[in-house]
């Protein structure tokens, strides 16, 4: 079958904070680095770093347990874990989102497993357990998930959602974690083996969709790009150029096309020429400050216009981070460059394909 789940656009952690006057005070608390949920921590337990939720603004809802406990999760190429509060969870955190009450479930088998998920703003602990998870229409039974049971951090009380349902690879997760979407494919609740994402910041509405192509949200043709590394959503890029000028990446590098992140990332001095080449800063981009006639350019073009967020305000919507992977510098593609495209995720060829949004 196929599923078509909406999903739902709130304010921003960003925007919220802005409004209550606290966004200055958290970024210099917790400042972000949104690479850092893509190097692998070395301490020897079960980890999963996330990064630079600030302005993520869409998420859908899903079930778990039976009679369903609703919650709210994010969506997120860049993790694999599937995690929402528990009931004994009390932080605050916790206390102001919804909590899985496993009394309440018919279907709920514990595992007594640890996990523990690191942060550049915060962390989450608790235990592994199996339930039954419902994703619109689509029914996981004896689906693996995180309760957490201590959300320290201040970032997750203001965040919009609940819970984070990852659709990356196995290998980022324990063995006895399969990720939601690899128990839909063995258990042949998908047509196709791939989900797309349709994600809007106009008037149309987004979605996620499981087990096929939506064709309506998308004009011309798909453009598949394999997968260099079956982990993260990741590819190669052979540049990074601006109107036929190489700017970045000269030698080639990889990106990760993470649904998960907001923003458009890559290392601190790219960054720092792309923003000069535009003529804007980090923290403030008005719309008139926008160059019309230049684009950055992934072999795909994002318009400069296109690289800005507006929330009442507007913020460049590129960040510097400083980390690199093994094979050469890392680029994180989320929401800025993914609101452009119809993105389908594809595992049985394991590769990514991208159309021009309709």
């Amino acid at each position: 079958s196929l599923l078509r789940l909406p999903l739902k656009k709130g304010n921003s952690l960003r925007a919220r904070l802005k409004e209550l006057g606290l966004l200055d005070k958290f970024l210099k608390k917790s400042p972000s680095d949104v690479g850092s949920k893509y190097f692998k921590p070395t301490a020897k337990i079960i980890t999963n770093p996330l990064e630079n939720y600030m302005d993520v603004s869409f998420f859908g809802s899903i079930s778990i347990g039976s009679p369903p406990q609703e919650f709210l999760v994010l969506f997120d190429t860049g993790s694999s874990y599937l995690w929402v509060p528990s009931v004994n969870c009390r932080s605050e955190a916790c206390v102001v989102h919804t909590r899985f009450n496993p009394q309440q479930s018919s279907t709920y088998r514990a595992i007594n497993q640890p996990v523990s998920i690191y942060y550049g703003t915060g962390s989450m602990s608790g235990f592994l357990a199996n339930e039954t998870v419902r994703v619109g229409s689509i029914q996981v039974s004896n689906q693996t998930i995180g309760l957490s049971e201590s959300e320290p951090s201040s970032f997750f009380y203001y965040a919009p959602f609940d819970g984070i349902l990852g659709l990356a690879f196995p290998s980022l997760a324990v063995p006895t974690a399969t990720p939601v979407f690899d128990n839909m494919m063995n258990h042949r609740l998908v047509s196709l083996a791939l989900f797309s994402f349709c994600l809007s910041f106009g008037k149309k509405k987004s979605f996620v969709t499981f087990g096929g192509i939506d064709y309506s949200c998308f004009s011309g043709k798909l453009h598949w790009i394999p997968l260099s590394s079956e982990t993260y959503w990741q590819v190669s890029v052979d540049s990074i150029t601006m109107k036929g000028q190489v700017i970045a990446c000269p030698r080639g590098c990889q990106a990760a096309i993470d649904t998960g992140t907001s923003l458009l990332a890559g290392p601190l001095d790219s960054i720092l020429v792309i923003h000069d080449y535009i003529g804007v800063s980090e923290d403030s981009m008005l719309p008139e400050q926008s160059s019309s006639n230049k684009s950055l350019e992934f072999k795909l073009s994002i318009h400069a216009k296109n690289l800005q967020m507006r929330q009442g305000y507007c913020k460049s919507g590129l960040e510097g981070t400083f980390n690199s992977v093994p094979s050469g510098e890392l680029w994180i593609l989320g929401e800025i460059f993914l609101r452009q495209y119809y993105s389908v995720f594809d595992r049985a060829n394991n590769q990514v394909g991208l159309a021009r949004a309709a």
